[in-house]
Parts: structure tokens; sequence; C-alpha cells
């Protein structure tokens, strides 16, 4: 479809210079403490970001700081958009501040509102991504956003798809909390499942007992390789009940024989995370290598290793998942106030249930049967999660071509 033709006979098509003067900030030399110590200037970085009304940054920066860089003071209620990483997440100012480079402001508008601009800024992001260049980390330039065409309607309508916008949205965020509502009971739910699976009057025994752990090694950088024999699991990539190598998939094959004795895991090892945020729990997640031959246990996890005559590897990855062994294992935590990481005592000294093999097999049948009806719930709600994205863009795309009823 031809924009020129399809939009209403009164919008236009002009480049983005001329709507838009953008600029962007800089960051005072990392090494000189005084343009930070004591900062009280709120300095924007690409986290801050929120793609919405900014209010506070995680950083500050000292006068001094802002006068020995290429930082420059933005008012509020201007628009922010994100060139490295995150391309095209946005923000409003609601406080006067500061950004890094990373962070493109829009200094002066043309014709055109701020609200406006950030809702066609939306509209348009899948495009900015798709401009991103480099290697991990992709980036665009303000020339990039200069390149860029706009559609602008006059000021008074311009106000009508804002409101338009703002209240579909509204609506459409208001289903998609409850639909997040219903997914964090769906956690709740699970962990309440294992609990109460996993309580009755059975024998007990400390881990070490039943299992062997072990933790994982330092392998060095230089020597991964794309098409390398062996997958490095690290502690990304260990999620609950499941590894996930989509952002993370670190091969090597220059092993020698005494690491591969130490370190390459087997059908059944449960894997277990051992660090992360202090008194969050956002770690000691595990999940249980089913079939793979060629994982190599990395530093910062841990595994343990069942005597299969007296435990079911699938029966303890429930075991170590429960309430029950995360207390426990949690009881061990240390760290300062951000890191918290335990050891393997935390593994081996906590007490589980050790019922006999039939009992094990019959307690993994019956999780698995209710844990299954919270897989298929939860795929329903991530398939009405992604309908409701689908349908933000397509609000925005029929706003902005003249479609949206206002």
């Amino acid at each position: 479809m031809d924009k020129k033709t399809a939009l209403p006979s009164h919008w236009e098509i002009k480049k983005m210079t001329e709507v838009v003067t953008w600029g962007s900030g800089g960051t005072p030399k990392a090494t000189e403490k005084s343009y930070y110590e004591n900062g009280t200037i709120p300095w924007l970085i690409i986290g801050d970001l929120n793609d919405g009304i900014v209010n506070s940054s995680l950083s500050k920066i000292t006068e001094l700081g802002l006068k020995n860089s290429s930082a420059k003071m933005i008012p509020v209620g201007t628009l922010l958009v994100a060139m490295y990483g995150s391309i095209g997440k946005l923000g409003i100012t609601g406080i006067e501040c500061c950004t890094n480079q990373a962070i493109a402001f829009a200094k002066e508008l043309h014709g055109v509102t701020t609200k406006y601009m950030f809702y066609y800024m939306s509209m348009i992001k899948p495009k900015l991504i798709s401009m991103g260049k480099g290697g991990t980390q992709k980036n665009i330039s303000q020339s990039v956003l200069k390149s860029l065409d706009v559609v602008v309607p006059p000021i008074p309508e311009q106000e009508r798809i804002v409101s338009k916008i703002e209240e579909l949205f509204s609506k459409l965020d208001a289903s998609v909390t409850e639909l997040q509502t219903a997914k964090d009971k769906l956690k709740v739910y699970r962990q309440a499942v294992l609990k109460e699976a996993l309580e009755g009057d059975y024998p007990c025994v400390r881990l070490k007992e039943i299992a062997t752990a072990f933790s994982g090694y330092a392998f060095k950088s230089k020597k991964y390789s794309s098409n390398g024999r062996y997958v490095v699991v690290k502690i990304g990539n260990v999620k609950p009940f499941r590894f996930d190598f989509s952002r993370d998939l670190t091969k090597t094959s220059e092993i020698d024989d005494n690491i591969l004795n130490k370190y390459l895991l087997k059908k059944g090892d449960c894997l277990i995370t051992m660090t992360g945020s202090r008194g969050k729990r956002d770690y000691g997640y595990v999940a249980m290598v089913e079939d793979q031959d060629n994982y190599l246990l990395n530093q910062r996890v841990s595994a343990l290793r069942f005597d299969d005559s007296v435990a079911l590897p699938k029966f303890y990855e429930y075991v170590l998942s429960s309430p029950q062994y995360r207390n426990q294992f949690f009881s061990y935590e240390t760290g300062n106030v951000g890191q918290g990481n335990v050891g393997i005592k935390a593994l081996t000294e906590p007490k589980v249930i050790c019922p006999t093999l039939k009992t094990q097999e019959a307690i993994i049948q019956s999780i698995e049967f209710r844990l299954s009806l919270c897989d298929s719930i939860e795929q329903t709600i991530d398939t009405s999660l992604q309908q409701a994205e689908a349908l933000r863009q397509s609000i925005l795309k029929q706003a902005f071509e003249g479609d949206l009823k206002i």
C-alpha cells in the first residue's frame, strides 16, 4: 500500500529531520571519582528506560562530571529513544536529567507533539531493530533516526489519535495484567503441587547419603569454538526443569581426559545454580540431564549424581525444586547485600524424603499429571499475551495509517 495515496488527504509524510531535532548524551570518565561520588544529577542509561514516564535513574553524576563530558541536561517531557542494545526502547522524562550516549533525545519538535512521536516511535520499533548493525549487540545511530519518514496529521488529530490509542491500550493493559496475575498464580500452584506430593511419612536421609555432589569448572573462553563437540552449561542456561541455550550457546572441543572425567555430565545428573541475588531466591534452579552426552559443567553450577539403586533422578529433580528443600538450601546463603551464593554443603546437608523406588515412581506420575495441566494453561496464557502484543502493534499501525476510528 502506498501511504502517500492511502493516508487522509490533509495528512503529510515528512522527513524525520523536519519534525525532530535529535541529540544524544555522554559519559563522564569512569575512572574519575569526582564525576560520580555524591552526584545529584540523574544520569540515565538504557536500563532506566521503561517505555513510559522515567522518574528515576540508577546512576547520578556531579556538576563536575556534567561539565567535563558531552552529557547535556534534558527538561521534563522529553522523548527518549535507545540506540544501543535494546533498540527502540522508549521513555519520556518525568524529571530533569541527562543521559549517556546510547540514548537519543528529542531536542526540538516541529509540528508534532511528544506523545504523538512516542507512539509513532513505538509503531516503528520493529523497523528500527531491523536497521541495527553490529555483532553481539546491535546498534543504530542518529543518522538512522534522521533517515526515517514520519506521518504527520494536524495537531488536533494527533491529540485525538493519542487519546484513542491510550484508551485502547488502557483496556489492553488491564487484560494483560489479568493474564500475568494468572501466570503468577500458576507458579504458586506448582510449588503447592510439589509441597503436597512430597509430604508424607517417609524415611528421611541427608542428600549426601544418596548422591554425590560436584561443582563446575572455569572453562577458558579462548577454548570456545562454534563447532565444538561439547556444550558448556553455564548458570544462565539452567532454568526450572529445563535447559535454555537460546541466548548463550557455548561450545568447546579442546578438552583433556582429566577434565572430561570430572565435568562431563551423565544422564540423570541434576544441575542446580549456586549464585544469584541475595535474599531473592532467584537461583537454586534445577534441571536434569535427560539424554545428552556432551554437556560440561561450568562454574557457579553444581550437579548431584544419584545412587540409582535407591533414588530416581526425576523424583529428586522435583524434591530439589520443592519448597521443603529450597528452604533448607537457602538457609546456607552467604554473600554481600547484592550477591548471594551457597556452597556444596547447601546441596548435600539438607534432609530429604527417601521412599521406595516404587513409591518414587508413583509420586512422579502424580506430579507430572498435575504439572501438565499447569503447562497447558500457561501455554494458553502465553498465546494470549502474544496476541495482546500483536493487537498493540495493530492498533498503532491503524492509528498512523488513518484507519483508527477516533
